[in-house]
């Protein structure tokens, strides 16, 4: 039985993963697009060196004597040092130019707006500094679409992760201390966030909504919330 419900539970994460409104695989930003990208790229090359194994073991099964030509220990080295040692350099290299794109992005671009998120057991609250220090809100973060945001996160209590698939990758939330990830939305629209850590019995209904609206309506939208007045 209790397998049965880890194989569901599995099944369900997988399908979330795939696709709605927490999914890695369809990014609405330039930041959650590169890990994506990295994503494919692992994933086909995984695939070719699948199916050279199926090939080799079906040229084996098929055609008896297949590769005696080659020793034991010859198969040994290309089969285990050949073969991996360009597909992992390859790999590492191109993670690391993702790696070095999104740095160069978030140093080059610049930041439009810088908002602080908080996560405790078991919601989480966003604060506005730039334009008030008063100004917050609970559930749900409003960003302004098409641009690049500061997100300054740290926890009430236990450690936390604030991610937002499609928009970024994760980052730990640490209570005492404060770290940061940018983000930004390419379309106004609303976004799935969640706390990617497990942090107690309320972890699964840790989540939050991403607003991104438009630049020109969202400064507007959060004075109408600062003033207790519902926006249309």
């Amino acid at each position: 039985m209790f397998q049965r419900i880890a194989s569901a539970g599995a099944l369900g994460l997988t399908l979330t993963a795939c696709s709605g409104d927490l999914s890695t695989l369809d990014p609405a930003g330039p930041y959650a697009g590169a890990i994506a990208n990295l994503w494919w790229i692992m994933l086909v090359g995984a695939g070719l060196i699948l199916a050279l194994v199926l090939i080799l073991m079906g040229l084996v099964f098929f055609r008896p004597g297949f590769g005696r030509r080659l020793s034991a220990k010859g198969w040994m080295i290309a089969g285990g040092l050949f073969l991996p040692v360009p597909v992992l350099i390859a790999l590492m290299t191109y993670g690391m130019a993702q790696g070095e794109y999104l740095i160069g992005a978030w140093q080059n671009e610049p930041v439009v707006a810088r908002v602080e998120a908080r996560g405790a057991m078991w919601r989480w609250d966003f604060r506005y500094p730039d334009l008030g220090p008063d100004l917050a809100t609970e559930g749900t973060l409003h960003i302004p679409a098409g641009g690049v945001v500061e997100v300054h996160v740290t926890s009430a209590d236990v450690v936390h992760s604030f991610w937002i698939p499609r928009l970024a990758g994760k980052i730990d939330a640490v209570p005492g201390h404060e770290t940061v990830v940018r983000i930004k939305a390419d379309v106004p629209g609303r976004y799935g966030g969640i706390c990617a850590e497990y942090c107690g019995t309320g972890h699964a209904g840790m989540r939050f909504t991403v607003e991104a609206h438009a630049p020109e309506t969202y400064r507007q939208r959060l004075t109408a919330l600062s003033a207790g007045v519902s926006a249309p």
